[in-house]
Order: structure tokens, then C-alpha cells, then sequence
């Protein structure tokens, strides 16, 4: 399609006259679902200088050349041309009144200026997630920085649509349709720094919500060195994936780093001699040697056809992006005991209660106990910012609750500049590892309960509990931190 055809009408103008024109050799022809007033003629008149004829369609013929013509096939961008380093987000969305015409002439540049500032500060701010959120009488910009959402901007509700559908036509949705929830996908850079967007729109009371999800594609080039993870559970990770066989789980909730950690071990396997293939809901980083597919809910293709179809394309490692229902697991069972490395995660609190919630989708004990070689839990907290922290005696709450001695010293922070006033910054996982010796092969085939298995496992090992409480100690972060983690026991019996 050549838009430059139908390029010629403002945005703003066309979207609220559900008018299109379009330059053929003939001349203008202005195409519409519904009749011209005498009004919209004038008008449409004095802006083209010259006589037009008249086209009516559907409406959902006008609303697919609208998508077609205002939407971007161009999905790298580069957002850093008109920003530099002192660019000012809050002073610019403050110069931009909700009388202004934003897109008047054609002229969108004020909007798309405030949306790459707002991607850009998220990018210099390592933010994972970008928030639009529309209200009644205004719109509401957050980034999710560490885990933790905090308010950047608030505009007038008057610029909320324009700013949704610029959001729109940069990432490739359907301008038209703001009724059904919409994802997209955009490559952005900044500067020399390469970032994957991925869009989220949700009809809501008043007007789309948007969420960007900011995956730098560096994090999917992490070494499996540079994960963080403790010495022991790194080397046990490690000889786990230098089997041939057998299954290994990650456990943990959303933004605990599973995808990342899992994804630097398809990196360190990955060579010429194995096949990696993976099955994963979406694709978040593309992966160089591995075959990645996605599953669509929309055409039925689910993690257990995927896993199907890539278990007939001779893999050596599959990794599924998750067992989450029956068939998935067992498939991925069977998968490992004919020979093949399976990796994937399982949403639980531990590494324990991964085995206790596949015996609960109806896994037979003794499949897992012949499958199972690794299963590792991880969070992430976050560190207290060096420039603010600050030592005190822990409250005798705190001290009952980590089981702590009375006046013991731990960390806390103020919150500065250097790190947004928030107190923190950055993130260190914590961990616990399980590794399925003879002995908890036979707890597990036995049917042991979780509390048994635990004190097995975790009697020279240690527990992500015992982890977190000497992070406390060492000051690496603090207890409020860990208490919103949710990563102690209540009765902190460590």
C-alpha cells in the first residue's frame, strides 16, 4: 500500500471525521462510510485548494485503511534523536497544555517527543515496565524500577487518546479498535543501547490502558557467571545441564529473573553438537543457535502442541516456558525419560513445593522421582543505595521475627538523589537449590511430605530463608525489603 497516497489528511482530523483522502493522478478522492455535510465539504475543500470526488465504503473497510495508513512497518526506531542528555521529561509534559492541538497539521511532533522522553528516562532508569494508565480526569505514567511502581508523570485526560494511539501506531496495533485487548511488539534503541518493547493495550472505563514491557536485549546475552547466583547453587546448576537427560525446574513468582537465569543456561549449552529448541509464551529474548517457537492462544496452539511438534524436530535440550496444566508436564516428563534435557519453570514459593504441586496436577510420584535432577527457587530484593544507607538496632518486632539477637545491628536507607529517593538500588538474587541425590529419589517415589523432604534437603544446604536473613545481616538489604518479598517464614523459624 503507498501511504504517502493517503498520507495527506491530519491524524486528528481524519480520526474525528472518519474522512480519508487520497492523491491518484485523477486527482483527490475523499473516501468516507458516511455522508459529507455541506460543512465538512468547506472544509475539506479549503485545506486540498482544489475540488475532490466523493467515495463512500464500510466501516470496516475505512477502518483498515486507517490502520494501514497511520501504523509504522518500520519497527526500529531510534528515540534518542531529539534527546539529549539534559532533556527534562517533567519540564516538557508541563510545557504541553490539554488545549493543544497535538497532532493539528499533521504536526505530531510535541507527542512523539513526550512518549520517546518517557522511554527513555524508563531505559536510563532501568525500569521494566512503563504504565499508562487513564483516568477520569487524568492519565498517569509509572515505571516499575526493582520490582516497585512509582508515579513519573500526570497529565490532563484530554491528551490520553493521542498519546494511546501514537503508542499505537508506532508498535503496529489496530488504531481503529479499542474495544478488544490488543499486543504488540517494537525494537527501539537509544543511543547504542538496543531495546525490545512489548505492547499491551486493555480497554478500561476511561479509555485504554498500556503497559510496555522493556526487555534489553543485553539480558538475554547474560553469562551464566554473571547471574549472581551463590557459588554452590551455580556449580549445581551447571552439572545439571551436562546431562543428557532429566528434568530441571525453576520456581518463583513473576520478575524473580527464572526466564534470565534459564536463558543462560540454554546460552552456556549452546553449540553446534545440540539441538536447543524451546517453547515459550511470548518469546521474550531471541536467543542465537536456539529454535524458539510461541504459543497463540488464538489458533489453539498451546505449550503442549508446541512441545509436541518440537519433540518431532530431533531436539537434544527443550525448554518450555511453563508446566502449567497436566499435559504440558507430562509431556515434558516423557520427554526426559526418552532421553532428552528439559528445562522450565513451575509457579510455587519453593523448591519443595514444586514437587508437591506436580503431584497435585496427578504427575505419578514415581515418574517425578525418575525425572526430577535439579530444582531451583529464586527472588529478587533489593539492594540498599551505598550512598544512603545507614546502620540501627533492630526493633524488637524485627528481631522476633528473623529471630535475630536483641540490639543486633542491621541496615536501613534514607533514600537521596543517587537513588530516586527510594532507598535502593539495583537487585541481588537470593536463592535455594534442591539436587535429586539416590536418597530424595526415594522420598519422593515414597510420597514424603514437604516437611520431610525439606529437613533432608536443607540440612546442609542452605534454604532461601537462611539466604535472605544474611543478606539482612550483612547489610546488603533490609528487613522491610524482605518482609514485601514475602521470602521468611512467618513463625521465622530459620
Amino acid at each position: 500500500m503507498d501511504r504517502e497516497k493517503f498520507n495527506i489528511l491530519p491524524y486528528d482530523f481524519v480520526k474525528e471525521n472518519q474522512i480519508i483522502a487520497s492523491n491518484d493522478p485523477d486527482g483527490y478522492e475523499v473516501i468516507s462510510p458516511n455522508k459529507i455535510s455541506p460543512d465538512l465539504y468547506h472544509e475539506l475543500f479549503k485545506f486540498l485548494k482544489t475540488e475532490f470526488t466523493f467515495k463512500q465504503c464500510s466501516s470496516a473497510e475505512f477502518n483498515e485503511l486507517l490502520t494501514n495508513t497511520f501504523s509504522v512497518d518500520d519497527t526500529s526506531n531510534d528515540i534518542s534523536e531529539e534527546l539529549s542528555d539534559e532533556f527534562d521529561l517533567q519540564s516538557f509534559a508541563g510545557s504541553i497544555t490539554a488545549t493543544e492541538d497535538l497532532l493539528s497539521g499533521g504536526d505530531d511532533t510535541p507527542i512523539i517527543k513526550l512518549i520517546n522522553g518517557v522511554i527513555s528516562q524508563a531505559i536510563r532508569n532501568r525500569a521494566s515496565d512503563i504504565h499508562f494508565e487513564p483516568y477520569e480526569d487524568k492519565i498517569i505514567i509509572r515505571y516499575r524500577v526493582d520490582g516497585i511502581l512509582r508515579e513519573v508523570l500526570s497529565q490532563d485526560s484530554k491528551i490520553s487518546s493521542v498519546l494511546i494511539s501514537r503508542i499505537k501506531i508506532i508498535s503496529g496495533l489496530d488504531i481503529s479498535e479499542r474495544r478488544l485487548p490488543q499486543d504488540g511488539r517494537v525494537s527501539l534503541s537509544l543511543g547504542d543501547k538496543s531495546v525490545d518493547v512489548r505492547v499491551s493495550t486493555l480497554p478500561s472505563s476511561y479509555g485504554e490502558r498500556v503497559v510496555l514491557r522493556l526487555l534489553d536485549k543485553q539480558s538475554a546475552q547474560i553469562n551464566i557467571d554473571d547471574l549472581g547466583l551463590p557459588e554452590q547453587i551455580l556449580s549445581n546448576y551447571k552439572s545439571s545441564l551436562k546431562n543428557p537427560e532429566g528434568i530441571i525446574l525453576f520456581t518463583g513468582p513473576t520478575g524473580s529473573g527464572k526466564t534470565t537465569t534459564l536463558y543462560a543456561g540454554l546460552r552456556y549449552l549452546s553449540d553446534s553438537s545440540q539441538n536447543i529448541l524451546t517453547v515459550e509464551d511470548p518469546v521474550e529474548y531471541t536467543l542465537e543457535g536456539v529454535g524458539q517457537t510461541q504459543v497463540n492462544s488464538k489458533t489453539g496452539y498451546t505449550f503442549a502442541k508446541g512441545l509436541r511438534a518440537i519433540l518431532r524436530q530431533d531436539p537434544d535440550v527443550v525448554m518450555i516456558g511453563e508446566m502449567r496444566d497436566v499435559e504440558t508436564a507430562q509431556i515434558g516428563i516423557q520427554a526426559s525419560l526418552t532421553g532428552h534435557l528439559v528445562l522450565s519453570t513451575v509457579h510455587t514459593n519453593s523448591a519443595i513445593a514444586a514437587i508437591t504441586r506436580l503431584r497435585d496436577m496427578g504427575i505419578e510420584s514415581f515418574l517425578l522421582a525418575s525425572s526430577l535432577r535439579t530444582i531451583i527457587s529464586q527472588r529478587l530484593v533489593r539492594r540498599l543505595c551505598l550512598n544512603c544507607c545507614y546502620e540501627e538496632d533492630a526493633t524488637n518486632e524485627i528481631a522476633k521475627l528473623f529471630n535475630l539477637a536483641a540490639g543486633k545491628k542491621i541496615y536501613n536507607s534514607k533514600g537521596c538523589e543517587d537513588c530516586t529517593y527510594t532507598g535502593y538500588q539495583g537487585r541481588i538474587a537470593i536463592a535455594e537449590c534442591i539436587q535429586v541425590d539416590k536418597v530424595l529419589k526415594d522420598m519422593i517415589h515414597n510420597n514424603s511430605s514437604e516437611n520431610e523432604i525439606s529437613n533432608y534437603v536443607f540440612k546442609d544446604n542452605q534454604s532461601i530463608d537462611q539466604a535472605s536473613l544474611g543478606l539482612l545481616i550483612n547489610g546488603v538489604t533490609s528487613a522491610e525489603e524482605l518482609i514485601r518479598v514475602g521470602n521468611l517464614k512467618e513463625d521465622a523459624n530459620l
